[in-house]
């Protein structure tokens, strides 16, 4: 029960935040921050286990390395912005999260260019001439 241990986690840090956030609202950012990397941590055996079992279906499937690749990288880009920008939106700066969103998105973007360029050449080759 590997909710348990995460909820407890958040559960706990929630409380400390609250305790420590009067008086030393400093304390309660870093361990609001500590709180989201140890989760961050904790799922990355997880994500490994997706990746294999996602690379796998890739390599029996007969799809290229390189799309499944981009696909995890784009995937890997919307995650890690949206835990920086929940941690800065933590610090209440939503303006600068905000920023870090529109990054990741624009990045995700030039990422998909190879993607959409094989789509749209398949595309083309099926329409008749």
């Amino acid at each position: 029960m590997e909710i348990i241990q995460v909820v407890g986690l958040g559960l706990l840090a929630t409380i400390l935040v609250l305790v420590v956030k009067e008086q030393k609202p400093m304390f309660a950012f870093i361990i609001s921050t500590f709180a989201g990397i140890a989760i961050f941590l904790f799922l990355i055996g997880k994500i490994e286990v997706v990746i294999q079992v996602l690379e796998d279906l890739a390599d029996r499937s007969g799809i290229q390395p390189i799309y499944l690749k981009t696909i995890l990288k784009m995937i890997g880009i919307a995650y890690i912005a949206e835990f920086g920008a929940q941690i800065v939106r933590d610090a209440g700066q939503d303006g600068i999260a905000s920023k870090i969103e529109l990054a990741g998105k624009v990045l995700i973007m030039v990422l998909a260019i190879p993607i959409i360029s094989v789509i749209i050449e398949t595309v083309m080759k099926l329409l008749p001439a």
